[in-house]
């Protein structure tokens, strides 16, 4: 039984230039107060945050130029946590599952809060063209583990178990490392088809002749 609310109250955001998927990992470098206050707490009481692509604004919001986030976006649970120097915090965020924000609002500190909806696992793959695709794109998941691995070990952008076996795990995996524009990933981490982010990876992969 899933202990996940139905709605999440005051769901801490940190509105990226990046993309984070289920399953993804988030290296962070902190040091703006506001995400040192929300780290510290979400590392206190055990709790996520939510990471959303950037639609206007910036990283570090101005009076005159608000953060303003996607709808759709991925809650993140803090794994690693270092002290790199004075007010600066390195952390190591994993992905966990998707969100709809339902509202938010910047508190008087800046950061951002928002009600926020959870949104189910994706749709299993069906059908046999699916699961051959699925197939080509687990072997160059695969063949790109084992390169990264060759060339840099500690510099492998995927957290273990590597789950081959996942069309869910492998597809995400993809969108993460091709090199895809962030709104065409955005649109491929809002999928909740399987088979349908599947097709989409193996299509680009076919048309940049990865396969």
């Amino acid at each position: 039984m899933s202990t996940t609310p139905a709605v999440i109250a005051d769901l801490p955001l940190f509105p990226l230039h990046t993309v984070l998927f289920p399953g993804g990992l988030l290296p962070l470098k902190i040091f703006e107060a506001r995400y040192l206050d929300m780290a510290s707490e979400c590392l206190r009481e055990k709790t996520p945050f939510g990471v959303c692509l950037l639609k206007s604004g910036g990283e570090v919001a101005r009076p005159d130029e608000p953060s303003v986030p996607e709808a759709i976006g991925c809650l993140a649970e803090i794994g690693q946590c270092d002290v790199e120097s004075f007010g600066m915090l390195l952390i190591r965020a994993r992905g966990t599952r998707r969100f709809r924000l339902l509202s938010h609002r910047a508190q008087p500190d800046g950061l951002l809060v928002g009600m926020a909806e959870p949104i189910g696992d994706d749709i299993p793959l069906e059908g046999t063209v699916h699961v051959e695709r699925f197939g080509a794109c687990a072997e160059v998941l695969e063949r790109i583990i084992a390169t990264i691995r060759e060339r840099d070990p500690d510099s492998l952008p995927f957290a273990e178990p590597f789950r081959l076996d996942d069309p869910s795990w492998v597809s995400n995996r993809l969108s993460e490392v091709l090199p895809i524009a962030l709104r065409a990933r955005q649109k491929l981490m809002e999928l909740q088809d399987a088979g349908a982010r599947i097709d989409v990876v193996h299509h680009y992969m076919q048309q940049h002749q990865l396969l």
